[in-house]
């Protein structure tokens, strides 16, 4: 029956039929999207971190130096492994890797979002090391000079700025993970891509599935794309700024005082 359809009608009947389960697969992609974005901020932040840690030949030990620098080593490794191998041969080596090498029994659900998750934190490592090293020199030279630890310089003056610098990157992340979530159906998560290969095979309607699956993806981009735009343009505060003379405020705040 459906062989019998025009283009346009075997789309509708395709959405009559399997509508709920493309909206279902969208969902999924969204939220392992959104959560493994979270995740690898938070792992890009501590690795980028740890990374830009400096290292004092006059201050510290040998051994501190030696642990700084091992740790340095193996988190710059993890770093290059994951941008240097596509994020299916990371789901296959994690999913089923794990197991017959190690034991270890990870359902679908866990090693998706450990694989976007570890994925997303490796390039965030790198923007966040980036956006470290934009802040000027004299801001963490200056926290120093009124007492604050390296640690206490980073978390209150440092890194604020940084994120500020990363923003675009964190979005971009995100949009990233939205697209490369298909790559999952290869462990069975029943995501968006993976509703289009299931109707495909199902009607032999590839191109009108992948028509339908290309506009939701290309709407929740657009989508993303947006949101982050107004969350950024939100950080950067208004556009005109009123320059304020102090002479002719200062008389007003005198008065003010002698009212206290």
């Amino acid at each position: 029956m459906i062989s019998d359809m025009n283009f346009l009608q075997r789309i509708i009947y395709i959405l009559q039929n399997y509508g709920m389960s493309y909206l279902k697969g969208a969902g999924t992609t969204l939220l392992i999207a959104i959560v493994s974005t979270v995740i690898g901020c938070i792992i890009g932040f501590a690795v980028g971190i740890v990374q830009t840690i400096p290292s004092d030949k006059t201050r510290d030990s040998l051994g501190k130096r030696f642990i700084l620098k091992f740790f340095k080593i193996i988190l710059r490794a993890y770093v290059e492994i994951f941008r240097g191998t596509p994020m299916i041969v990371q789901a296959v080596f994690i999913y089923f890797g794990l197991s017959q090498l190690f034991g270890i029994q990870l359902g679908m659900w866990k090693a998706a979002f450990l694989v976007v998750s570890i994925n997303t934190g490796a390039y965030m490592a790198e923007s966040v090391r980036g956006g470290i090293f934009s802040v000027d020199s004299g801001q963490m030279e200056g926290a120093k000079a009124i007492g604050m630890t390296h640690f206490q310089a980073m978390i209150n003056v440092i890194i604020p700025q940084a994120f500020r610098n990363i923003i675009p990157q964190i979005g971009n992340n995100f949009i990233i993970n939205i697209k490369d979530t298909s790559v999952l159906s290869i462990i069975s998560i029943v995501d968006l891509f993976f509703v289009h290969k299931s109707v495909a095979g199902a009607l032999y309607t590839y191109f009108e599935s992948a028509t339908i699956v290309m506009c939701i993806y290309l709407t929740m981009t657009l989508v993303a794309s947006k949101l982050l735009s107004l969350w950024e343009k939100k950080l950067d505060g208004d556009d005109n700024y009123e320059l304020v003379d102090m002479m002719d405020i200062g008389p007003q705040l005198k008065k003010e005082r002698e009212r206290k």
